[in-house]
């Protein structure tokens, strides 16, 4: 089976009921898979077939949903870039994927041929409605190639397999009952698994109502909940930021309508969590994820939501922590490297196979370059990137430790920990603070709850934190030497 069978689910089962909606225009089931046959018809008659790239480079719009799913039913690998990024992060990328064409609205500078999405839609007015035929897919074939986000050096394009997918929204479906009578508020960029592989594969399988966004909006996002009485809420830590800012009127009825709100992409403070609950009267479900594995582990959607944690394994999934030589399992409680393995984790990266052997372990065990901790009770807790790691005077300091215990503090929004080189221990933490805090006592508050090796050496106040598209703070955009 393959994604198209999945999604006959809704645009066959569901042909006639509404589906979409976007900027006031409605689209139901049957409509998008018409436009969305047409399009793929007109991929076909301009050459691009099975295996070959498509990039794309659109903000949300239905098109931009009706171009992926041209893809899925033709074979051809969708190739997103962010929204955000400029020409020569966007010269990597179509050098990297080799496409044979780019879809944007805005003009490029690229040697292959660049479609804009208005004449598409008049070209594809042309062609047939129907399904293309005679295309051969099975769960191994490429649906996707999500580039990463490049932190430590070039983006990568992480290749997501229909298997992939599929399993992706069959578990988050059924782990956070997503069904036919939801209704979904999405506002994430398409261009990201988050929105991409959670919010359209979900919605396309379930046959629910999506209404979507072009962006996240603070100031207009409540009367879009309001108006589309909104069930389901997939959001990153910074828009909950931005709603625990809302009045508290807005908030409960927001908070009568929605029934459950997921966050990921970045971690989400305690302090968030909890201002979020006492002012909405829901806990926020934090999950994890990544664009190599899509959805890993999740809170209970029944039971206890733990604040600082990212729950359990999804099924099928496995979970381990081995230490840093990679060789052993570490006990419960203790810090290690995660990895994982499943039919959610991807194939690998396209075009580097050195880089694919690199990531994969021991029969098939994906390196996720993440710190976590399992708890006795299966509970796990991520600590940071692994290349975030701070090892001060023999000691290993985890930075999102010092971060969580800042932004509990008077006078602190946002808190960002790095580690700076220093001659005598090696590296030492400094922290980049959002808010009117002093430094001094931000310090003492440090030295009376944490230990010394701790204790950022220097506090710096910034007006906000470097993030991107999906607000994960950049850490690699601070300065090092304060």
């Amino acid at each position: 089976m393959n994604l198209n069978q999945l999604f006959d689910l809704s645009f066959i089962g569901r042909r006639d009921e509404p589906a979409l909606e976007f900027q006031g225009v409605s689209s139901t089931f049957g409509e998008i898979d018409a436009r969305s046959n047409r399009l793929a018809q007109l991929l076909i008659a301009r050459g691009i077939g099975r295996g070959e790239r498509l990039c794309c480079y659109l903000v949300n719009s239905p098109f931009l949903i009706d171009l992926y799913l041209a893809c899925v039913k033709t074979g051809v690998i969708f190739t997103p870039i962010n929204i955000l990024y400029r020409e020569r992060e966007i010269a990597h990328i179509l050098a990297d994927a080799s496409p044979l064409a780019v879809v944007s609205d805005r003009p490029m500078e690229a040697k292959i041929p660049v479609w804009t999405p208005e004449e598409m839609m008049a070209a594809a007015g042309s062609q047939p409605d129907t399904r293309p035929e005679n295309v051969r897919l099975d769960g191994d074939s490429p649906a996707g190639i999500i580039y990463t986000s490049g932190t430590t050096g070039t983006s990568k394009g992480a290749v997501l397999t229909h298997n992939n997918f599929a399993i992706n929204a069959i578990n988050i479906a059924a782990c956070w009952r997503i069904d036919a009578a939801d209704r979904l508020l999405l506002a994430l960029p398409l261009f990201h698994v988050h929105a991409l592989g959670n919010g359209l594969h979900a919605w396309l399988l379930t046959g629910c109502r999506l209404r979507l966004l072009e962006r996240f909006d603070h100031e207009k996002a409540a009367e879009e909940f309001l108006s589309f009485r909104t069930t389901l809420f997939f959001g990153v830590p910074a828009m909950y930021v931005r709603m625990n800012d809302w009045a508290q009127e807005t908030a409960a009825a927001v908070g009568r309508d929605v029934r459950l709100f997921v966050s990921g992409s970045a971690p989400l403070p305690v302090q968030t969590l909890e201002e979020f609950r006492r002012k909405y009267g829901h806990t926020i479900l934090e999950r994890y994820g990544m664009s190599e594995t899509l959805m890993n582990l999740s809170n209970p959607y029944e039971g206890e939501r733990r604040p600082g944690s990212v729950g359990m394994p999804l099924p099928g999934i496995s979970a381990r922590i081995l230490d840093e030589q990679g060789l052993g399992e570490v006990r419960d409680g203790e810090t290690g490297e995660l990895y994982l393995k499943g039919p959610n984790v991807f194939a690998g990266y396209w075009g580097r196979e050195e880089a694919t052997r690199a990531a994969f372990r021991d029969g098939g065990w994906f390196r996720t370059g993440d710190l976590a901790m399992r708890q006795a009770d299966g509970y796990y807790t991520l600590s940071g990137r692994r290349s975030d790691l701070i090892i001060s005077g023999g000691f290993n300091i985890y930075p999102r430790e010092i971060e969580e215990f800042l932004e509990e503090l008077d006078g602190v929004i946002e808190a960002a920990v790095i580690g700076v080189a220093d001659r005598v221990r090696g590296e030492v933490p400094v922290a980049y603070i959002v808010g009117d805090a002093e430094a001094g006592p931000l310090e003492d508050a440090c030295r009376q709850k944490l230990a010394s090796f701790k204790v950022p050496r220097a506090f710096t106040r910034v007006e906000k934190l470097p993030r991107n598209a999906l607000g994960k703070v950049q850490k690699h955009l601070l300065p090092r030497g304060s």
